[in-house]
């Protein structure tokens, strides 16, 4: 947290004034961060001054490191709770000493006990406070930290999530949720699977995509554990034989965190999936999804205009609904009104009308839009268009006026369009609703802490069609495997897309009943990137692997 002494040292420099000082310091009391990092939104304070003047006044070592790359493994070796205390970030590591990076040289104070925690002699480096910043992020907590940052969020009311009356839930079921709960939140988990056999217990993560198991805790322990997540999810626990659908409001590492809860009664007990939704991690700007620029322009003049139809297409789980939400908050502007029909509404979005569908009480994705066109709309979207009606009252919205953003489930962008027809909406409508079509997938991006060159990769990637010339000038990477991505070589993903302009030449082919690859073959013509080109894009730019890209989106055989 905040230090009054290094705000004073700040004072006395000049570079800052005491005014601003005391905004920063009642601003950060209660904050569970390190405060300091406000100081860089002040325009007189300079950094790199502040960091000399002090460096020549304590006679000590500077060290830039802002564009560091500093080993995972060092900075593990401390604890977080550790680093806001001292102050105190490691960055590298012999057999006997240890060097400690700090922004604030009162900090050398703490070199003794920080030191200690490694058993190793300290020696202290002042650096900038923007490159301090950086590997403060980069230190992880550990499952324990996070543990007791687990909290349940109280309701509107005041009142506690767990207010249904259940049998006894131990200690030891209400850790051992919060410890899933944690790992999940570390790990950056989508979904969490908890799996009842006939012998065991299960619980598996979906990280990356990919499903790994992390726990068998004992059997005895499921009937516990699947109740305490139902109380929290304020689902009715005696209910064992129908599927229920839940939410979880938690708060971990002082950040909101909702779960989406599902159960399914199986043959031996109920199975339990959580979808993890982080609100403060939602990516809402369109240039960071992994769209190319060319990409981008297209997409972003679709959606400018105003009125017409944009769709984007993809896999559960590809990605669209971010992408969708980065489209509303390009367009979300005071004076204009949205309204959205969601199932279920994932994330909040300020000054966006959001509305979940109901099927039990028939507020379907049909009745929701039939009432946006009465509550005055410039943009509306609607979660999926998956039936003739909605795709009828979508398209009406679209001829009248309205922008429309909606999702489909297809391969690629050119059979979104035979999809609407086969839906039963005529040519003619289609051809003058249409502005736009994104079809997207997501690849895992190579760990960029073992990243290492793959040798005698042209072959191959003469193969996925790339000319011998181009081939000859790629350089292909993998992930070698290291303790920052668990071995796999792999850590985040990224998005590739295939971004369909509704040209005059289209709407002809669509007009004349032309079939989807008439259509794409006509939109590659017209310079449109289909996903194998995009992917293979991102494999020249390091970001992916070889095989990721050939997996993971569409052949362009014709």
């Amino acid at each position: 947290m905040i230090k009054e002494d290094f705000l004073e040292l700040v004072s006395k420099t000049g570079l800052a004034t005491i005014k601003d000082l005391r905004k920063i310091s009642s601003a950060d009391k209660d904050r569970d961060r390190v405060g300091e990092v406000d100081l860089l939104d002040i325009p007189t304070f300079d950094e790199f001054k502040f960091a000399n003047m002090m460096s020549e006044k304590f006679q000590l070592t500077f060290a830039d490191l802002s564009m560091a790359r500093i080993s995972p493994d060092v900075l593990s070796r401390i604890q977080k709770r550790n680093v806001v205390r001292t102050r105190l970030i490691p960055i590298q590591e012999s057999e006997d000493k240890v060097i400690f990076a700090s922004y604030d040289p009162n900090a050398a104070s703490q070199l003794e006990y920080a030191s200690g925690l490694l058993n190793k002699r300290g020696e202290f480096v002042l650096t900038t406070l923007s490159g301090w910043k950086k590997l403060y992020d980069a230190v992880r907590l550990t499952v324990e930290e996070v543990v007791d940052t687990v909290k349940e969020v109280l309701d509107s009311n005041g009142n506690d999530q767990q207010d249904v009356k259940a049998e006894e839930i131990s200690a030891d079921t209400v850790t051992f949720v919060n410890k899933i709960l944690a790992d999940a939140y570390i790990k950056k988990a989508s979904d969490i699977h908890m799996e009842p056999y006939e012998k065991k217990f299960r619980v598996r993560l979906r990280i990356d995509g990919n499903l790994a198991e992390i726990a068998q805790p004992p059997k005895s322990m499921m009937a516990a554990v699947i109740s305490r997540l139902k109380i929290l999810a304020k689902m009715d626990i005696s209910e064992k034989r129908k599927p229920q659908d839940g939410r979880i409001k938690m708060s971990i590492a002082g950040r909101p965190i909702d779960y989406r809860v599902s159960t399914l009664p199986t043959i031996f007990g109920e199975k339990i999936v959580m979808r993890l939704l982080d609100g403060s991690s939602l990516q809402l700007d369109m240039t960071k999804l992994g769209f190319l620029q060319d990409q981008l322009n297209v997409f972003k003049e679709g959606i400018a205009k105003p009125y017409g139809m944009c769709l984007v297409t993809g896999p559960t789980g590809s990605g669209k609904t971010t992408t969708l939400y980065s489209a509303l908050a390009e367009l979300n502007k005071p004076d204009t009104n949205i309204s959205t029909a969601e199932d279920p509404c994932e994330y909040n979005l300020e000054g966006v009308n959001q509305v979940n569908v109901r099927k039990d009480i028939g507020l379907t994705f049909a009745s929701c839009l039939k009432s946006f066109l009465r509550q005055d709309p410039d943009v509306i979207m609607v979660g999926e268009i998956r039936d003739l009606e909605v795709a009828e009252i979508a398209v009406e919205a679209a001829l009248t006026g309205h922008m429309v953003l909606s999702t489909l489930h297809t391969n690629d962008a050119a059979s979104t369009i035979t999809r609407m027809l086969n839906f039963g909406v005529e040519p003619f409508l289609v051809v003058a609703s249409l502005n736009v079509i994104v079809a997207q997938r997501l690849l895992k991006k190579i760990c960029s802490n073992c990243r290492e060159v793959v040798k005698d990769a042209e072959k191959s990637l003469i193969a996925c069609g790339v000319t011998p010339e181009s081939a000859k000038k790629i350089t292909v990477y993998k992930g070698k495997g290291c303790s920052e991505c668990n071995n796999s070589g792999y850590k985040g993903r990224t998005a590739v897309h295939e971004v369909l302009a509704i040209s005059p030449e289209i709407r002809e082919l669509i007009l004349a009943n032309g079939s989807a690859d008439d259509i794409k073959r006509q939109a590659i013509k017209e310079g449109m990137k289909t996903l194998r080109m995009t992917a293979i894009i991102k494999v020249a730019q390091g970001v992916t692997t070889l095989e990721e890209a050939v997996s993971n989106s569409a052949s362009d055989n014709l």
